[in-house]
């Protein structure tokens, strides 16, 4: 098995990233780009660590540099951009866009016109955003060879657990270690190529960063009076206790009980969101009790 190295696509702040406010104008914030693009370009800054960074400011100019995203952003934050969020097409993960692509077993490939692969995700050529900034001259610093990327799309268990995919590529079998913790837009480097993960939606679990967040129903009655009870985590199922009184939209916070981290230690947090299961239908006793209740609030 080849080594591999990982990078997550991690949900900082934009408008930090690019150390401007939410008040900035798009001047200001085109300024503040080119002079961290220029400073991280990976022609310039040959760093494993220059490039993530020139990734992470590229992909936040992309969304602030652009009105309607910017709207999306400031109203729904990243949620704007994810599968089936607020923002739809699918998140800034949904393709390269622009480019040509075709299949190769598990996997669906992309690559631009001039024979090398996209480098960037769902994001733009970061070297067509030079173009605009040197009139038309494209990047100062040359052009860089792209490395060929191919998606592959697993399940959200296979994502927070880690799994090991074989697949053939130019004829060739192998085995692909994906670690756990990974998510949709991380990006693999192996062998000569990348491989860019897409993570399946889970209907009982949403994914913020590290954070794991559901949904647990409980009754008026358990609400009131509290109660302890069963909820779903990735790990299985754990006892949590209801306390007296919860609210509805109460958050309850299981330390540790997220997803690992994708590179060293750690893991995130569970939060269970408690929603109050209002009776459609009540029995003759359950209304006289209601009735009673509601005489002596």
């Amino acid at each position: 098995m080849a080594p591999f190295l990982v990078y997550m696509a991690e949900n900082k702040d934009y408008y930090e990233i690019l150390g401007v406010t939410k008040t900035s104008s798009h001047d200001e914030i085109k300024k503040a780009y080119r002079k961290l693009a220029l400073k991280y370009h990976p022609d310039h800054n040959k760093t494993k660590e220059g490039e993530a960074q020139f990734k992470e400011v590229t992909k936040a100019y992309e969304v602030l540099s652009n009105e309607e995203k910017r709207k999306s952003y400031d109203q729904f934050g990243h949620a704007a951009f994810e599968q089936g969020g607020a923002g739809g097409a699918g998140g800034p993960f949904g393709g390269f866009g622009g480019q040509q692509g075709g299949q190769y077993g598990p996997f669906t490939y992309t690559y631009s016109g001039n024979g090398g692969a996209g480098d960037f995700g769902g994001f733009s050529d970061p070297f067509d955003i030079f173009e605009q900034f040197f009139g038309g001259g494209g990047s100062p610093f040359g052009s860089r060879q792209r490395r060929p990327a191919y998606r592959i799309t697993i399940s959200f268990d296979e994502a927070v657990h880690g799994t090991e995919k074989q697949v053939t590529i130019d004829n060739k079998t192998q085995k692909i270690k994906i670690p756990a913790g990974v998510d949709s837009g991380s990006r693999i480097r192996f062998d000569a190529y990348d491989v860019v993960v897409e993570v399946a939606q889970d209907t009982r679990f949403q994914r913020q960063g590290y954070d794991i967040v559901s949904e647990k129903e409980v009754s008026y009655a358990q609400a009131a009076l509290g109660e302890e009870i069963n909820v779903e985590t990735i790990d299985g199922s754990v006892k949590i206790r209801i306390p007296a009184g919860t609210q509805p939209g109460t958050l309850i916070r299981l330390s540790g009980r997220g997803v690992k981290h994708v590179q060293g230690s750690g893991k995130g947090d569970h939060y269970v969101k408690i929603v109050i299961q209002v009776p459609r239908k009540l029995s003759k006793r359950q209304k006289e009790l209601f009735e009673a209740l509601r005489r002596e609030e």
